[in-house]
């Protein structure tokens, strides 16, 4: 082998670590912190959202048309976005949990206060369960979190 085959040969390497390193975020602890939240929501679909119904029946369509967006946007974006981009550290999917991330929050503004305006509009409900509350803070979170990560690309 000549020596422009191996410099032929070593520059194409280069190019392909320098490649998928533009494609990837470096996580750190910044990862720790996202599972940690992203383990929260999940916990949240355990607690009380509307009434008696627990996140993952709301989820499954009890409980109200706005609570059950936050649920499905919370679950898509929170729970299943953010464990594929923590496998795959793909920086378009830290974008996609970043700008998901906070139009779930804004979903979750709305079904907390469709609960606590149910008594004027006949929803089911009388507030927001603590399920809903901390899915909520859980998303707002990891919403600023993603949206760091995704800014934090050289």
């Amino acid at each position: 082998m000549s020596d422009s085959d191996y410099d032929r040969e070593l520059a194409e390497d280069v190019d392909q670590v320098v490649t998928k390193a533009s494609r990837t975020v470096e996580l750190g602890r910044r990862g720790f912190v996202i599972a940690v939240l992203v383990f929260v929501l999940l916990v949240g679909q355990l607690l009380p959202w509307v009434g008696d119904h627990v996140g993952w029946q709301v989820l499954l369509g009890q409980g109200g048309g706005i609570p059950q967006l936050f649920a499905t946007t919370s679950t898509v974006i929170g729970v299943l976005a953010s464990a594929l981009t923590l496998m795959t550290r793909r920086w378009w999917l830290s974008w996609v949990c970043a700008m998901g991330g906070w139009f779930a929050s804004v979903d979750g503004l709305l079904a907390i206060w469709s609960q606590q305006s149910s008594v004027a509009n006949g929803a089911a409900g009388r507030g927001p369960g603590i399920g809903m509350v901390l899915a909520l803070i859980a998303m707002i979170l990891l919403a600023a979190q993603w949206m760091r990560t995704a800014w934090s690309r050289t």
